[in-house]
């Protein structure tokens, strides 16, 4: 198989041929393996070497014979070392399979490679001290978001058709959104969340993945859907297999758009007029559209942003072996001396605070179906624009600097609906500018239907970054 059919396919793609014989999955692993290895030399996309030989999988699941990569976001699989991003975690290694690793084994998957993060998950900037920077493959002066920031450089450069990533206030959208890739938040609970990785976050993060289609992205929620064993989230079980989604009548919707940001941050006009531009085209297929927005409280959104973020902090703080402040970035020495001196009432206010938004979020959804932001509030951003390491920052002006260049969002986070980033625009020079759709609570069904409609009516599925896996489709990985 060479690198022009391989990046040519998404993961449906490369799994029907398998199954129809017209190719081994021997064939395929070894066609990724090649176009990770040419891809990364580029986007500094993984964190270590490529597995060898790949992590055991089922023979006959549904993604059988799919390359797949998993993120550097703490313990997912028996034997694996992580680092969370960072320089002060050494020698960790997973002593077990969380129950999504279990699962991804069952699919299937291919599993070849640890991808980067920023330090602690806690960046929409993949751009650690530990790593360097990870790079855009649209453009390699830019950034790709975070914190799936690996995970969506080497899908989006055609290395792998679909990879790992989790969200905890934007980590797989703002990416999708970096890269030109569809990347979905699925609802609280649709997905588990440990064991081994604790709590998630009060039940603001969420684990999925990155795809460059639809398809692909419902047919991975049907291999990795339902809560683990003992899980506190659950959401309601799908009434179909996802896969029956795309294709499927939405019926009639109420959608509301909105460019502006809860927080009050500017949004650059390309960004905004890509949200435009799709209400427009959802207007055109029969839809009721109106511009209209949930009325938020953002002093409670950032108070329940700084509950999760201590959350996703503590377990740092209370593993076996506790990493050196002085080995970890500014912001990360921020986030842990906050989560230590954070009170129990104060804990409770922030959970509240969540309690509000969500309150809120769910009564704008008794009214409207759909409703549709852009993903970020700007193109994706030079390196070095979010200054994670920066000694000044304390951890309400990180928060603020990370919110004033992705505000839409962490409230679902918050909130609890599923949200989907699709690559609908295009900002000057061919960057990708994501637009996200939010639907009701356990309605991923309804954002795959839509998704699939705009797919066909704006696809995106041709265009193709500067540097791809395949130089005859555009890119220049081997160049």
């Amino acid at each position: 198989m060479d690198l022009h059919e391989y990046a040519s396919h998404d993961a449906v793609g490369l799994r029907d041929l398998i199954r129809a014989g017209e190719v081994t999955a021997a064939e395929v692993e070894t066609a990724a393996r090649r176009a990770l290895e040419a891809v990364n030399a580029h986007v500094n996309g993984l964190a270590l070497p490529l597995f060898e030989p790949a992590l055991d999988h089922a023979p006959d699941g549904p993604f059988a014979g799919v390359p797949f990569l998993i993120k550097d976001s703490g313990p997912m699989a028996e034997g694996v070392p992580f680092f969370i991003g960072s320089r002060a975690v050494q020698n960790a290694v997973s002593p077990f399979d969380t129950d999504l690793m279990t699962r991804f084994r069952a699919a299937g998957l291919v599993t070849l490679g640890l991808t980067t993060v920023p330090e602690l998950v806690i960046s929409f900037s993949t751009e650690s001290l530990r790593y360097g920077p990870t790079r855009n493959p649209w453009d390699l002066t830019r950034g790709v978001g975070g914190s799936s920031g690996g995970a969506a450089a080497l899908v989006a450069a055609g290395a792998v058709p679909l990879a790992h990533g989790n969200d905890g206030a934007g980590s797989v959208r703002v990416p999708a959104s970096c890269c030109g890739l569809v990347g979905l938040k699925p609802s609280r609970g649709r997905t588990p969340c440990g064991p081994g990785t604790g709590e998630p976050a009060f039940g603001m993060a969420y684990e999925s993945g990155l795809t460059r289609t639809v398809r692909d992205t419902a047919h991975y929620l049907d291999a990795i859907q339902g809560p683990g064993v003992g899980d506190k989230y659950t959401a309601p079980p799908p009434g179909r297999p996802y896969a029956e989604e795309p294709g499927a009548d939405p019926g009639r919707l109420r959608v509301a758009v909105t460019t502006r940001a809860w927080s009050g941050a500017d949004v650059d006009p390309e960004v905004a007029e890509a949200t435009v531009r799709a209400g427009r085209l959802l207007e055109e297929m029969g839809h009721d559209v109106a511009e209209a927005s949930p009325r938020v409280d953002w002093d409670a959104v950032m108070h329940a942003a700084t509950a999760e973020l201590a959350a996703i902090v503590a377990p740092v703080l209370m593993a076996p072996r506790r990493p050196d402040p002085a080995r970890m970035e500014a912001v990360s020495r921020q986030a842990m001396r906050m989560t230590e001196e954070l009170g129990a009432l104060e804990l409770i206010a922030g959970l509240e605070a969540q309690n509000r938004v969500t309150r809120a979020v769910g009564a704008f959804f008794t009214e409207y179906d759909l409703l549709v932001t852009p993903t970020l509030g700007r193109p994706p951003a030079p390196h070095g624009t979010l200054r994670y390491d920066d000694p000044d920052h304390t951890v309400e002006s990180w928060l603020t600097e990370l919110f004033d260049y992705g505000p839409f969002t962490v409230l679902f986070n918050i909130s609890g609906q599923p949200a989907l980033s699709l690559p609908l625009g295009q900002a000057s020079g061919g960057l990708p500018v994501g637009v996200q759709f939010v639907a009701p609570y356990g309605r991923e069904d309804l954002l795959l239907r839509i998704a699939a409609r705009l797919e066909e009516a704006a696809p995106w599925r041709d265009r193709r970054p500067s540097v791809f896996a395949a130089p005859s489709l555009g890119g220049a990985a081997e160049r």
